[in-house]
């Protein structure tokens, strides 16, 4: 008798071993969820072998009703449709999943929001982001720098290579961000891209809900947004809808078969985004822009797929949630399939009315970017509800013309006509504007490594309407002359890691020229935040003359005269052109040298320089 029930109890241990080992190996996503969210509904997705061939239910709770389980065509996934009403509160549901011969049981948390999380505020004209490429900024860690399991490991010595920035580093810098008058962080993707190759980039994702280890870990991603949350600083999170890493597990056990575009087989898209507005375009241009993929190593993902689209909604709603983000980047927006866009954008800002999305539609043609902001009353009758696009009709204007001579045609008139074309939008002071980013040359290198230039460039994108978005290093002239190639672009930042002469917060190595970029942004930063008027004030230009480019940012209080001069030698402008705006001042304060200014009939303004007026009123 004891031989038999030490055999049995050998028995029911081994079965408890493995039972728990299956539990171990369920997949769940989103891996909690909270109670007191605007939409009720939740979609949790179990991935684990065979669950299809299960009987899945709710044990009672308060206030959540299970609407059914729905199945793809892979026997791995169960699609689990709740209901999760007012009354619910925090706690944990257990679901039994019960298969011929056992029964599996799942606890899943249900957490209290944050107090006023519904209300939180998303970036606005009031900030100043600034862009990080986290590989490349700073390594505050070198234990992660390679990690076992994951293919790519460091290579700090090859341009394409992970260098080994990680979380860590940028929060050892957040005091130096704060100081320079940064007031969001947008990092490039930090989520797993556990690619072969180039996965420092991040845009490959093979995890939706996981930190890549080379860059810390979910927890500490958490940290990362409370220091800066801390010092007054949001954190805008820079999200993938249009397709993911070759590498996914979705890729190789795909829940539907129309999970991917063209059945999982490349097809390269054609980048003709205009065929969205296009009213004459082909069926078959639109399904190749918006289904083709961008390289083979990165699949294009059916949005059109209901239980993919809910996937990525509830995804985008758990980040924000989950890491009190202000703010979300949509990479590649119009690849994406715009109905699915339309719906995605409604459902996030649903939930957080006075939140942000900016979308990356790359076209220098304000009447194709324009399409996608809210607001805009489109031919079509397609409605859209992304809050804020990226303007590269600026920054390609802004380069043209501090790069150009003179003339009718070219020069400053550029930045005049690109801005003449805001009655397109529908929210001006909503577009994200900027010199450079992480895939195009430094501006200082587009600029002919001109500081002047450079100077007048960055004054321009504080002073203006608009969110100004400023590159990493772009502040000390970091430069890819000689290369386009993006590991130069997304050069290190210097003092970010081991062995590096200069150091940015410091200071330490940098020359005059670096020293005086960085001094001017940082005397812009605190401009802009101590004149409302720059950054919410109506914006009156004058038509350009005479190497000059100028404008007024004015409110019920504050009237400023920016006045930017591309000429090689000082320039003496008449102050009669400007009545409407100086409605009688007589003198000004320039607030980038705290000078007082006579503006009764004419001013010089230096070479290659500028004049930021306050006007002084009786």
């Amino acid at each position: 008798m004891k031989a038999y029930l030490t055999v049995l109890y050998f028995l029911f241990a081994l079965c408890s071993l493995m039972r728990h080992e299956a539990l171990k190996a369920y997949q769940v996503e989103p891996q909690n969820w909270w109670v007191g969210m605007h939409h009720p509904y939740l979609q949790i997705m179990i991935r684990q072998a065979n669950v299809a061939s299960a009987k899945v239910s709710l044990r009672p709770y308060k206030g959540v009703k299970l609407l059914g389980v729905e199945h793809g065509d892979s026997n791995n996934y169960a699609f689990i449709n709740l209901h999760i009403d007012e009354r619910a509160r925090a706690g944990k549901l257990i679901f039994d999943v019960s298969y011929q011969h056992s029964t599996d049981v799942l606890s899943y948390p249900l957490i209290a929001r944050q107090p006023h999380s519904a209300a939180r505020r998303g970036f606005s004209s009031k900030d100043i982001i600034y862009l990080i490429n986290p590989d490349r900024f700073a390594n505050g860690d070198a234990t992660n720098d390679s990690v076992a399991g994951l293919y790519e490991q460091a290579r700090p010595d090859f341009k394409g290579g992970r260098h080994g920035g990680d979380l860590q580093g940028i929060i050892a810098r957040l005091d130096y961000i704060k100081e320079m008058g940064f007031t969001q962080l947008w990092l490039t993707p930090v989520r797993e891209n556990n690619m072969r190759e180039y996965s420092y980039h991040g845009y490959a994702l093979t995890d939706f809900y996981k930190i890549d280890p080379r860059m810390g870990s979910n927890e500490q991603y958490l940290e990362f947004t409370q220091a800066a949350a801390s010092r007054g600083i949001g954190v805008i999170m820079d999200m993938v809808l249009n397709h993911s890493g070759l590498n996914h597990w979705w890729v190789k056990d795909k829940p539907t078969k129309d999970w991917l575009n063209f059945e999982g087989e490349f097809s390269g898209t054609s980048h003709a985004r205009q065929t969205i507005q296009d009213p004459h375009a082909s069926e078959f241009d639109k399904k190749q822009f918006n289904d083709g993929w961008f390289v083979p190593s990165m699949p294009d993902l059916n949005q059109r797929q209901p239980l993919l689209a809910t996937y990525l909604i509830q995804n985008a709603i758990w980040w924000v949630e989950y890491a009190n983000l202000s703010g979300i980047r949509v990479d590649t927006y119009s690849y994406s399939d715009k109905a699915f866009l339309a719906k995605w954008t409604e459902r996030v800002m649903d939930e957080y009315p006075n939140f942000n999305i900016v979308g990356e539609e790359w076209s220098t043609n304000p009447a194709i970017v324009s399409y996608w902001q809210r607001g805009k009353v489109n031919q079509d009758g397609y409605t859209s509800h992304l809050p804020s696009v990226m303007d590269f009709s600026l920054q390609e204007a802004l380069v043209k013309a501090l790069n150009e001579e003179e003339s009718w045609n070219t020069g400053w008139v550029r930045v005049y006509q690109s801005i003449a074309n805001d009655f397109l939008y529908p929210d001006t002071h909503n577009l994200l504007i900027f010199l450079d980013n992480h895939d195009m040359s430094r501006v200082f290198t587009e600029l002919g490594q001109d500081v002047e230039k450079t100077q007048l460039a960055m004054t321009l994108l504080l002073t203006t309407r608009g969110i100004p978005q400023i590159y990493y290093g772009t502040e000390v002239l970091l430069d890819n002359t000689g290369s386009h190639d993006h590991g130069d672009i997304r050069i290190d930042f210097p003092g970010g890691f081991q062995g590096h002469k200069q150091d940015a917060v410091s200071a330490k190595g940098l020359s005059k020229a670096q020293q005086a970029m960085q001094e001017h942004v940082r005397t812009l930063a605190k401009i802009r935040k101590a004149y409302p008027a720059l950054s919410g004030g109506e914006l009156v230009h004058f038509s350009p003359y005479d190497g000059i480019y100028s404008y007024v940012r004015q409110d019920k209080t504050q009237h400023i005269l920016v006045l930017l001069n591309k000429n090689q030698t000082p320039t003496t402008v008449s102050m009669m052109r400007y009545q409407e705006v100086l409605q009688g001042a007589k003198t000004a304060r320039d607030l980038l040298n705290n000078a007082q200014v006579d503006v009764s009939t004419s001013l010089e303004i230096p070479t290659m320089a500028a004049r930021v007026l306050l006007l002084e009123r009786d």
